[in-house]
């Protein structure tokens, strides 16, 4: 030993050994609180003693004692003990740190809880810990008064224990909240009560409401009518067609105030997401619930009356198609049980009558069309304009603008004038904008006259020497006071003119400009050969279209422009081989010659050409053009006409009849050639307006030539046809 422990290389291992034995023994006081024996040993126990003693106190496996115990040289036995000890150091370093970084992470949470079990605690001893103040308890009460089904409340239930279980500051946490106040809003059972249905008295609100629409109102009457006889009846899903500003959105509201039940309106214009209708799933960030279920819940009701606003203008894209969600909604046998993604479990939407509103029947697929009972408002007639304009726009833009009858008056023949010369729509939106127009600039009149009396900003003002004066001689002082609480027409009353605005043309031409229509323009346009007037059917009503035709030098060809689609293309080709086929016979071409358009081009144009224009009902304007041109003989300026034309010759029916008749109503046409077999259609036009038309029906092409040019169609003794 003595040898052993004079060798350099001894003497180094143990000064390492004890050095590393120290400082594992430092670490260990400080996590223990002990260590005071180890570090006597250190001192007083020889160094390969101290080697057994460390290793035997240390967790290692079998093998290594083994190797330990067959060490028998010191030098070998005090490396292997170091490496042991390093080792045992360096793992309980690592565990330090782990922890640290554990502790560092949970350190703020802890302390949170911490503070909320402590202000649990004080509220508990102090009597403040009130059952009412808990949130989860309330949310509680009240899931258990929405009066769920008992599926739903098991699923509830399921819900509510786990946020028991869950700390607010758990990411979870807020989003299972929202979601069981969700389901504690939504109005299970909860529907508003409903009037005692009287027939006389609903229809007197739709009067009331809207002037016209007999038939529109004859079927809502028809659907109360059967509400009063069975009130669990299933209601219809109605869908108004018709140009903008027709009456549709109102149409619903009032059907809502005649049920006396709440009304809420969804805008489906442009939605392309089928989540906006179903809503999302609450796998996502953001989730929230579809537009349905969100408005079922701002009513409070289960039964309310819900507008589906442009349900014709939903789109498709990858997050999918909203027009084929509506499917189930709009279904009575589905929409009992409908299965919102957000909400998670089904939702009774038999109770809702929905009434949807579209500009045009085309763009709605045919499954949802299926599912709807359309009903047509192709627009207002003249006559009704003016009733209208007098009994509600008039009343209303008064109103909006602080004036009443006293200030501004507009006669009905400058009504007239409006809709004659400021407006040609199907809708009443325009006119009610020229009106307000009018109402703006006789405001402007009577805010520049002097108040009778000036407003009284300071009441210690009215105390000055020349009022107490006069009041000291007991003169009469004329005053007027204002209560601060009127309203516009009781401050209105205090501006005093000579005498009420009235409107005349000149103020009309000076506010409005001069008249953008006249009825002198199809006479005009149809000055020279070669143009003929016919009947579209559009989007917002019908309207007029001319189309003009001219030939020039060329190799024969038939050139089209006006943005035209298709079908409209194929029509203009039609009617010229129909033309060149029937040119003798209609004396457009002599015996010598034998093709029409030998040397010279045909230009066909639909004037207004930035608007897209197609369909099958210009075939027979088309050929009253060409025959025109071809004759070089006017058609009649007052005379316009529809039609789709086969290649024989036939005239097959086209739609929207009463679009296009009261469109050349309103442009002051006199004359309407129609397909014969579009004569039942007549019967949904105002008697008011066929009784200022002639209406002509036409089997043939020939019919339409006879009726569209003046004196009749002097080639027609000469047709074989």
């Amino acid at each position: 030993m003595e040898q052993v422990e004079q060798d350099p290389e001894f003497i180094t291992l143990s000064r390492q050994f004890k050095a590393t034995a120290t400082e594992l023994i430092s670490v260990l006081e400080q996590k223990q609180k002990t260590g005071g024996r180890t570090k006597v040993l250190l001192e007083t126990v020889p160094v390969h003693k101290l080697a057994d003693i460390f290793v035997a106190s240390f967790e290692i496996s079998f093998e290594e004692q083994l190797c330990m115990l067959d060490s028998v040289d010191l030098k070998v036995r005090l490396s292997k003990a170091t490496e042991l000890v390093d080792r045992h150091l360096q793992s309980i370093h690592v565990a330090e740190k782990i922890t640290q970084k554990v502790e560092g992470q949970l350190s703020k949470s802890q302390k949170e809880f911490l503070l909320r079990q402590q202000m649990r605690a004080i509220k508990e001893e102090l009597g403040d810990n009130d059952d009412d103040e808990d949130d989860v308890v309330a949310l509680e009460r009240k899931m258990q008064s929405s009066g769920m089904p008992s599926n739903i409340w098991k699923h509830a239930q399921r819900e509510l224990r786990r946020l028991k279980k869950m700390q607010p500051q758990q990411p979870g946490y807020n989003s299972s909240r929202v979601y069981l106040e969700l389901l504690a809003d939504l109005p299970w059972q909860k529907a508003s009560e409903e009037y005692e249905l009287d027939l006389r008295v609903a229809k007197e609100r739709l009067d009331s409401d809207h002037y016209g629409l007999t038939k529109v109102k004859q079927r809502i009457i028809e659907y109360l009518a059967v509400r009063k006889l069975k009130p669990d009846a299933r209601g219809p899903v109605l869908c108004f067609v018709g140009p903008p500003g027709v009456g549709k959105t109102s149409l619903a509201s009032s059907i809502a105030a005649a049920l006396g039940r709440k009304f809420i309106r969804i805008s489906l214009g442009g939605v392309k997401d089928e989540a906006d209708i179903r809503g999302h799933r609450r796998t996502y960030i953001g989730s929230m619930p579809g537009r349905l279920i969100d408005g079922v819940k701002r009513v409070a009701v289960c039964n309310p009356v819900m507008l589906l606003d442009e349900i014709d203008k939903t789109g498709s894209d990858v997050r999918g198609d909203p027009a084929s969600a509506l499917l189930e909604v709009l279904d009575p046998e589905q929409n009992k049980t409908f299965n919102d993604h957000y909400l998670n479990v089904p939702f009774d939407l038999s109770k809702v009558i929905f009434v949807a509103t579209a500009n045009r029947v085309q763009p709605i697929p045919p499954p949802l069309l299926d599912r709807m009972e359309v009903i047509e408002l192709p627009g207002y007639t003249p006559e009704e304009k003016l009733k209208i304009a007098m009994h509600h726009l008039i009343p209303r833009v008064l109103d909006q603008h602080g004036l009443t009858s006293e200030f501004l008056k507009i006669p009905e023949a400058m009504v007239k004038l409006v809709i004659q010369g400021y407006t040609r729509e199907a809708g009443v939106r325009n006119l009610e904008r020229n009106l307000a127009a009018l109402a703006r600039a006789a405001a402007v009149r009577v805010a520049e006259q002097e108040p009778a009396v000036s407003p009284i900003k300071d009441v210690h003002s009215l105390a000055s020497p020349l009022l107490e004066n006069r009041l000291a001689d007991g003169a009469e002082v004329e005053m007027e006071v204002i209560p601060m609480g009127v309203n516009n027409h009781e401050i209105s009353s205090t501006f005093k003119i000579a005498s009420p605005l009235t409107v005349d043309e000149d103020m009309l031409e000076k506010v409005l400009g001069p008249p953008r229509f006249d009825d002198k323009e199809a006479a005009e346009r149809v000055a020279t050969p070669g143009v003929s007037v016919g009947l579209v059917w559009t989007s917002v009503g019908g309207e007029v279209q001319f189309v003009e035709a001219t030939a020039m030098g060329g190799k024969g060809e038939l050139h089209l422009t006006g943005q035209l689609g298709d079908v409209i293309k194929e029509s203009a080709q039609i009617a010229l081989t129909w033309v060149r086929a029937r040119a003798r016979d209609l004396l457009l071409a002599t015996a010598d010659e034998t093709n029409l358009l030998e040397g010279r081009d045909v230009h066909i144009h639909f004037p207004a050409g930035a608007v897209p224009k197609d369909g099958p009902s210009a075939g027979v304007t088309l050929v009253t053009a060409l025959v025109s041109l071809f004759s070089q003989k006017r058609v009649r300026a007052d005379t316009a006409m529809t039609g789709e034309m086969t290649l024989r010759g036939l005239v097959l029916p086209v739609g929207g009849i009463k679009d296009k008749v009261l469109a050349a109503h309103r442009c002051g046409i006199k004359r309407v050639i129609l397909p014969e077999r579009n004569l039942k259609d007549l019967i949904e036009v105002p008697s008011a307006v066929l009784s200022g038309l002639e209406i002509i029906v036409a089997k043939r092409m020939e019919d339409v030539l006879e009726q569209a040019f003046d004196g009749g169609c002097p080639w027609r003794q000469h047709s074989k046809l």
